[in-house]
């Protein structure tokens, strides 16, 4: 197997996709925190019943005709029409892409199933009130037997189900250009690729297909500090040539964020979100979910899921642990660490592996200190210039995902709680205002006398601004809504 090694971690460079034996998500240098292969598009025979009612399940299905949710009738089909296919999943146990897909795609029916009543009301206007509150046997035990076997929760999550395995290429040869790319699975009208609801989840595609450099750049990155060759010195270029590979990368991450606002319009973010909230923390759920017909300890016990949230993508975490940036120790920080578990199992792993080694290694201080030896003062300046630069794209990340907060949930909705069941108001603020202040304090350390040059002086007076305007629009969103800050 390809490698780049270390005593804890390995990192894939050859993201082998054609090994079904291996989980779907593995991160590589290639493929970063896509799937390893493009995602398998249709189940195999077996599941015939299955695909059939995903295939007519969406609002507006691929035929341009109305599907079962645009008239309330998913819930009736499922019952009327879908066996208990556990021992069909059982079957496939050793081909774990596979698996995957069914994990998708029983995550899918599982919320459509759930929150179906709630669109209903949400097309007449009404609030969400209360969604269906047990699962039938015919989603929960397959869902929950591809769920373990994939390393999920048996809920839909963002990497494994709603996002990152839910696009296939029109054309294999183009790759993963974004007009290449179409939506596998939809609730509403995404399966054509000019909706909005298409243009929201590849995006979110669009972006994570840089991510392959982002990852190299961090461990080259730490390779040139923390040598796993006890005898060789750091490498200052080295170090700085992974920096540059990182801010690369995450200039093409925002870029395409930034193609967000063409391909999906704020006011028809709402009309399809029903289908993506989770369990927890939700008006919707008060009591949980019961999973009928399973065994043991979770038989006829509420079950309760975050829900499918872009926050649990994986690269801005790994720039936090990466750069070694601190958040308050708040309540809201706290749904931070919960969602690092609806992550794939690699994907956490190796974000955990990447803080260790910073720290260890005592990355930050190497970044910003003049005392390396074989180090130029020009190099010393340069990898200041980098990790500030660095800093200031995941606060341009941070702060874009602000304004689409701003832009397609509060001004749309007086709904509290995200999808993920945080505060809607408040836990974006928390991470962004954690930046600023790191890069606030990195600044007023190492930027003497403008000494990193006009580039770092123009960024850090934008981040003033845009910390003055945060808060100033944090406290008027609160105002509003009646929300403690």
């Amino acid at each position: 197997m390809g490698s780049l090694s270390s005593p804890a971690f390995s990192v894939l460079t050859d993201a082998l996709p054609a090994n079904t034996s291996l989980p779907a998500f593995m991160v590589s240098t290639t493929r970063g925190f896509l799937p390893r292969m493009e995602p398998v598009v249709e189940l195999p025979a077996d599941f015939a019943a299955a695909e059939s009612l995903l295939n007519r399940m969406p609002v507006k299905t691929l035929s341009g005709e109305p599907g079962l949710l645009a008239e309330g009738k998913f819930g009736d089909a499922v019952l009327a029409e879908l066996p208990d296919l556990t021992d069909a999943v059982e079957r496939y146990k050793d081909d774990l892409v596979l698996q995957n897909a069914l994990y998708r795609d029983y995550s899918f029916m599982a919320s459509a199933y759930l929150l179906e009543p709630c669109h209903m009301r949400f097309l007449k206007g009404e609030g969400y009130g209360l969604a269906r509150d047990r699962l039938p046997a015919v989603l929960a035990r397959p869902i929950a037997r591809s769920a373990e076997l994939c390393g999920f929760k048996p809920f839909m999550e963002y990497a494994g189900s709603y996002a990152l395995f839910n696009y296939k290429l029109v054309d294999p040869a183009r790759g993963l250009a974004y007009d290449n790319l179409r939506l596998i699975r939809a609730f509403e009208h995404g399966l054509d690729p000019s909706s909005s609801e298409a243009g929201f989840v590849l995006t979110h595609v669009a972006m994570v297909s840089h991510s392959g450099a982002l990852v190299e750049g961090v461990v080259n990155s730490l390779a040139a500090v923390s040598n796993n060759a006890a005898s060789a010195p750091p490498s200052r270029s080295a170090f700085n040539a992974g920096l540059q590979s990182i801010l690369g990368s995450l200039l093409k991450v925002n870029g395409a964020m930034e193609g967000m606002w063409d391909v999906s319009k704020p006011r028809s973010y709402t009309s399809f979100r029903t289908f993506i909230f989770g369990i927890t923390s939700q008006s919707m759920f008060p009591n949980g979910v019961v999973y009928e017909g399973l065994d043991g300890q979770d038989a006829d016990k509420p079950q309760s899921f975050r829900g499918e949230s872009g926050a649990n993508d994986s690269m801005i975490p790994l720039m936090d642990n990466f750069l070694g940036i601190s958040m308050p120790n708040t309540p809201l920080t706290a749904i931070l660490k919960d969602f690092r578990s609806y992550r794939p199992g690699n994907h956490r792993e190796f974000l955990e592996w990447v803080a260790h080694e910073s720290q260890r290694s005592g990355l930050r201080a190497y970044a910003l200190s003049p005392d390396a030896k074989d180090t130029t003062d020009e190099e010393v300046l340069e990898s200041r210039r980098l990790w500030l630069k660095i800093q200031n794209q995941v606060r341009d990340f941070r702060w874009r995902h602000w304004c689409f907060a701003r832009e397609y949930i509060l001004k749309q909705t007086s709904h509290p709680t995200a999808t993920g069941g945080s505060p809607i108001v408040t836990w974006l603020p928390n991470q962004l205002l954690a930046v600023m202040d790191d890069m606030i304090e990195m600044n007023n350390l190492v930027n003497d006398n403008g000494s990193l040059g006009s580039d770092c002086q123009d960024i850090m007076e934008l981040v003033q601004r845009q910390r003055d305007t945060l808060n100033k629009e944090v406290a008027k969103y609160c105002a509003e809504r009646g929300v403690a800050r």
